[in-house]
């Protein structure tokens, strides 16, 4: 589940993360007295307001802007709330912008420089360990960092039976280039930070830029973090963060229907129970020449209502040309599968793609009978290699 920026920030702080202080509004008159408060509280006279959307890139698209008085940061909320922000992270279209975020400056001046750093946490799935992943070279895409300098990308493996170890802290903070009380202040960060990690069960903590003040201080300016769905009984109130405007409607309508739907860029739609034979079925129809559109499994229990609801998704894309339905009835009956089908098809009636249907496992053969004998643009396949070829036959 990902995080608007204001709330990576607010699970961050939680933790003890230094983070640059600010208030999220969804109205300009909201945003000037945001910004009067964070006068009172910090002192600060410059405001930054950062669009809240889930895609980076905010500052390239004109969803961070800088204010210098009251007066400019209620201008500038009037334009920014509302407007469809396009960014390299963001469709074509764009996102609507609903909500802003005024923060205080924290690139005030001082003795020393500012410094912007780069630092991630995640999960190597190979090695089953916590990865943290920094640079020198914050403020910008780490990806371009990593094509031209790959030598400025520094790698931290935590073992988490042990935990994060203090010299890998004081390692992370040399490697960064900082000496006296911005030393100890990244150790210390780096601790926090990690501890919020694993403690808020986060697949993803990446904060870009991280920043050296003038006054050495480490605090955190922008984040962006998500959270691991399966862990979110423990967190029942991280639940309430979830903003299903930022989300695809159709894999939205797909969750609260009770189905395992994710949107693909494809032409063939797939309808599976089981994660595995769906992977298995998207490389098949990756051979038979086509592409699939989406992932779905509908579960143990492909019934009628479900297997109807599963082909009003599928149909939501123009781009299907067809369907295939691949089902292992072991818990469930075949037969019951294949009128299930039947019965959803009449029921929509405007079903224009073709559909192929290979049921395998109890009451197989009634199935196929079914299937073959309904008068309805269905066809039926036994093997793998069968369901390809007739894939290939419909989407040529």
């Amino acid at each position: 589940m990902n995080l608007h920026e204001y709330q990576g920030k607010e699970i961050l702080a939680s933790y003890g993360v230094s983070t640059q202080k600010g208030i999220v509004v969804s109205n300009a008159d909201d945003a000037f007295a945001a910004a009067k408060k964070l006068n009172k509280e910090t002192g600060t006279e410059v405001y930054v307001i950062k669009a809240q959307i889930h895609a980076g890139g905010r500052g390239k698209g004109g969803g961070v802007k800088i204010a210098k008085s009251l007066d400019e940061v209620k201008e500038i909320a009037e334009k920014m709330i509302g407007m469809m922000l396009i960014t390299p992270q963001t469709p074509p279209e764009g996102k609507k912008v609903r909500k802003i975020l005024i923060a205080e400056d924290v690139y005030y001046p001082g003795e020393s420089e500012t410094k912007e750093f780069y630092i991630s946490i995640l999960l190597d799935r190979k090695n089953c360990k916590n990865i943290i992943m920094y640079s020198t070279e914050g403020g910008m895409d780490i990806e371009k960092v990593a094509e031209t300098t790959p030598e400025l990308i520094f790698k931290e493996t935590v073992n988490p039976t042990i935990g994060l170890q203090k010299f890998q802290a004081r390692q992370i903070a040399f490697n960064l280039g900082l000496k006296g009380e911005a030393f100890k202040d990244m150790t210390k960060f780096i601790f926090s930070l990690y501890r919020a990690y694993v403690k808020s069960d986060s697949s993803l903590f990446e904060i870009n830029p991280l920043l050296k003040t003038s006054d050495d201080k480490i605090i955190v300016v922008d984040s962006k973090v998500t959270i691991d769905n399966n862990a979110l009984f423990r967190h029942p109130d991280y639940s309430d963060l979830r903003d299903l405007t930022e989300e695809n409607p159709v894999e939205v309508e797909a969750d609260k229907a009770g189905l395992n739907y994710i949107d693909l860029d494809g032409n063939v739609g797939c309808m599976v129970n089981g994660a595995g034979l769906a992977m298995a079925t998207m490389d098949l129809i990756k051979q038979a020449g086509g592409s699939p559109s989406n992932f779905l499994d509908v579960g143990g229990t492909a019934d009628a209502e479900r297997v109807e609801k599963g082909f009003r998704i599928i149909l939501k894309d123009p781009s299907v040309k067809a369907i295939l339905i691949n089902i292992f009835g072991g818990i469930v009956r075949c037969d019951r599968v294949a009128n299930g089908i039947v019965e959803a098809y009449k029921n929509i009636k405007n079903i224009n793609v073709p559909i192929i249907v290979r049921l395998q496992g109890t009451n197989s053969d009634i199935a196929k009978e079914i299937i073959d004998n309904s008068n309805l643009n269905v066809l039926s396949a036994i093997d793998f290699k069968e369901a390809a070829d007739k894939v290939q036959e419909v989407i040529n």
